[in-house]
């Protein structure tokens, strides 16, 4: 926990300011009715980008130096990091490369593409990301941006977690949903230091369950490549910063089916009318279908991201 505290999340939001905006809470009483509480949505997938990853990235590229800017940045990501470093560098005047899996969604492809990134795909089963972008860090000079394991991404991503502290008042929990550790572990941090009694929990889909494994080994624990519509949410292994901070900090971590999943996708965008993607319902599918412990009135969930192919939503 001490390699991320509060004075870090709350340096990275004045930092982040030019790029991120505050996005805003939304409220739904056919969601409260069925979930049997009262549910505050960060609406994350109305940020710039379409999801919350600008946070981190932002931070992460205000926080490099003159001389490490211009020798340029290369990341990896299923799709919201790579659009998000995609976004920060081309506003920062920064070249960026981006290593994407080739069954990524098209719409994440294109967005990444069109704010002037290299891409570079592979094939997730047989590839290893994180060593074709350390080849390519270490051939070109280009600064290597973690999607989540990293203290200026974390500490990006925990800004989040401070605007719903500062927009709603006397939460009982907080719900994230968790891929790879970096939303939750950066949203644990700025909860708890501002309300040690928050409960918080992270949300994962059954098939891509590396988190809820490694938490009842207590140490991380590497699953395959799961095959989840939650494209956002396929990290094998827990970050090596964020495992230990969520371990200390967030109660349980809770899975969802994907039928489950699908059902929220549906149910968030017929009835609240939001575009979300089917990452960004994961923490929604667990309050939807009552997963929290009972006793807990009000619920904050952030809704991660937006970016959704229309091929997939016509499987929904």
């Amino acid at each position: 926990m001490s390699a991320i505290t509060i004075d870090d999340i709350r340096a990275a939001s004045a930092r982040i300011a030019p790029i991120a905006q505050k996005t805003p809470i939304w409220t739904s009483r056919s969601f409260d009715e069925r979930a049997g509480a009262e549910v505050f949505f960060k609406c994350e997938n109305l940020q710039k980008g379409g999801a919350f990853k600008i946070r981190g990235a932002a931070n992460f590229l205000y926080s490099m130096t003159p001389e490490q800017r211009a020798k340029g940045v290369v990341g990896f990501s299923s799709g919201n990091h790579a659009q998000a470093v995609a976004i920060a560098a081309r506003i920062l005047g920064v070249q960026a490369t981006l290593i994407m899996p080739d069954d990524a969604p098209k719409s994440k492809l294109a967005a990444t593409r069109a704010n002037g990134a290299t891409v570079i795909t592979y094939d997730r089963l047989k590839e290893s990301r994180e060593a074709i972008g350390r080849r390519i860090s270490e051939e070109t000079g280009a600064m290597l941006v973690p999607p989540f394991d990293h203290p200026w991404i974390v500490a990006g991503a925990g800004t989040c977690a401070l605007e719903i502290m500062e927009q709603v008042p006397s939460l009982d929990a907080l719900v994230v949903c968790l891929g790879g550790g970096g939303l939750l572990s950066g949203s644990a941090v700025a909860a708890k230091a501002i309300n040690p009694s928050i409960r918080v929990f992270g949300v994962e889909p059954e098939l891509g369950n590396d988190y809820w494994l490694s938490r009842r080994e207590g140490k991380p624990v590497e699953i395959s490549s799961p095959l989840t519509i939650a494209d956002g949410l396929r990290t094998t292994k827990p970050g090596a910063l964020n495992f230990p901070i969520i371990q200390e900090l967030v109660e349980d971590v809770l899975l969802v089916t994907e039928d489950e999943i699908k059902e929220t996708t549906k149910f968030v965008m017929t009835r609240m009318k939001l575009v979300v993607e089917p990452s960004g319902v994961v923490g929604a599918s667990a309050v939807l279908h009552k997963k929290l412990p009972p006793g807990l009135n009000r619920v904050a969930v952030i809704l991660s991201g937006g970016n959704v192919d229309l091929e997939v939503l016509a499987t929904l």
